[in-house]
């Protein structure tokens, strides 16, 4: 049996009932920080990832004075801090803002833009789209309407090498090879579950005004809708947003097009990527304040993935500096591909310290996460061994009922199946 999870697929109420969403999403923020067992809980959106490194020394800073003194590295690039006190919000927001990190406190929870952290570094890809996140990001934060838009709608930004590109987008453009660009709405990649999933090829010049016009007629049929739905696969039958319309007001000439496969690559191995830069991961997807700072003092600039790692624009002959600081730097080096959940104590839901068992996980080709509970909290996209806690020292290792006693053993036997790609 091949040991490998499929991709979740989006939510679908039943044949003929719409989903009723009665509340806003409780997605937490920068400033609205979500109680946790170990504490507060802050997320930061960081557009693309992307942190100059004054402001990875702020978050540094903010880690070791406020919280538990880790970062963790979100599957959409972005940045938490956990153990905060509950009074330190208005000090938190103080020094985020203070660094640029807080450009509009009405958006702070929208800016979801996940770009190719390699683009315009390793001379991959069709387009520099790391340039169109922080233009995207500028017009969100511009635009009233865009912080209606739930914490959940996601921005996918591929450059056009497929990194990114199946990571479960609402709007999403890919960069082709002709200077054009693929704009993908709705869950237009799983035909049949998505009601107004659109593909549309477009002018790269217009890439980023199109992604805006087409968020904002998800706004538009949401409203007409009313159902509260948060992101477009929620939707109703009968209330498809006018995605050709919007883009049509907007004066964008885009061409309706059969949806085609989605572009599929691998996430970078730990290593060099390109003569530019370098790609690190952080063990279980945390890393220190001292390790935020080696990379910070290593670079100018940083990008934080959707593998839970970090691209640093430097040379990369100072790879073997950050080793030194517990960063995997190597694709065989123990820790890759291996992620968690919180697990206990700080999360009241799990079920035992996944944290701690994730760290016996042997090496393998297959990513593997730990979850303490059902929910699968932070789970990787597209194929991974599942490692379920379903008590102290009990596990499910992809479905199987495993004690811990074995689940070094299961999970080696797991990791070692060959590759594939869904």
């Amino acid at each position: 049996m091949l040991a490998a999870m499929p991709p979740t697929p989006p939510p679908t109420p039943e044949p003929g009932e719409a989903r009723i969403r009665d509340r806003g999403d409780a997605c937490p923020g920068a400033l609205r920080l979500h109680p946790a067992d170990d504490g507060r809980l802050a997320r930061l959106r960081l557009p693309a990832g992307r942190l100059t490194a004054p402001q990875a020394e702020v978050l540094a800073h903010a880690a070791e004075t406020l919280g538990d003194g880790r970062i963790s590295i979100t599957s959409r690039g972005n940045a938490e801090l956990r153990g905060l006190p509950e009074d330190c919000g208005a000090e938190l927001a103080s020094l985020l803002a203070g660094a640029g990190l807080l450009p509009s406190p009405t958006h702070e929870r929208v800016r979801n833009i996940v770009a190719s952290p390699g683009a315009g570094l390793d001379g991959l890809g069709h387009a520099d789209v790391q340039l169109w996140a922080r233009e995207l990001d500028g017009a969100l934060c511009a635009e009233p309407r865009a912080a209606s838009l739930s914490g959940r709608f996601l921005f996918l930004l591929d450059d056009g090498r497929g990194d990114v590109a199946g990571l479960g987008g609402d709007v999403s453009l890919i960069a082709g090879q002709d200077g054009s660009v693929q704009l993908r709405l709705g869950w237009a990649h799983l035909p049949g579950r998505s009601p107004g999933g659109r593909v549309f090829r477009l002018a790269a010049a217009d890439a980023v005004r199109a992604a805006l016009a087409a968020a904002l007629a998800f706004l538009d049929a949401a409203e007409a809708a009313g159902n509260g739905a948060w992101r477009p696969h929620e939707l109703p039958d009968g209330h498809e947003p006018d995605w050709a319309g919007a883009l049509a007001r907007a004066g964008i000439t885009a061409e309706p097009v059969p949806v085609p496969p989605l572009p599929a690559s691998r996430p970078p191995a730990p290593g060099p990527l390109g003569d530019r830069a370098l790609h690190v991961l952080a063990p279980l997807g945390r890393l220190t304040a001292t390790q935020l700072r080696a990379l910070a003092d290593e670079a100018d600039e940083l990008r934080l993935t959707p593998w839970r790692g970090v691209v640093a624009v430097t040379d990369p002959a100072r790879l073997p500096a950050l080793e030194s600081y517990g960063l995997i730097t190597r694709p065989d080096a123990p820790g890759t591909g291996v992620t968690a959940c919180t697990g206990r104590p700080g999360c009241a839901k799990s079920l035992a310290d996944v944290r701690t068992d994730a760290l016996a996980a042997p090496p393998g080709p297959l990513p593997v996460h730990f979850s303490g509970c059902e929910r699968r909290c932070g789970h990787p996209h597209g194929t991974w061994i599942g490692v379920l806690a379903t008590g102290d020292d009990s596990y499910l290792v992809d479905g199987v009922p495993t004690p811990r006693t074995s689940l070094t053993a299961a999970v080696a036997a797991a990791r070692a199946q060959p590759t594939h790609t869904r």
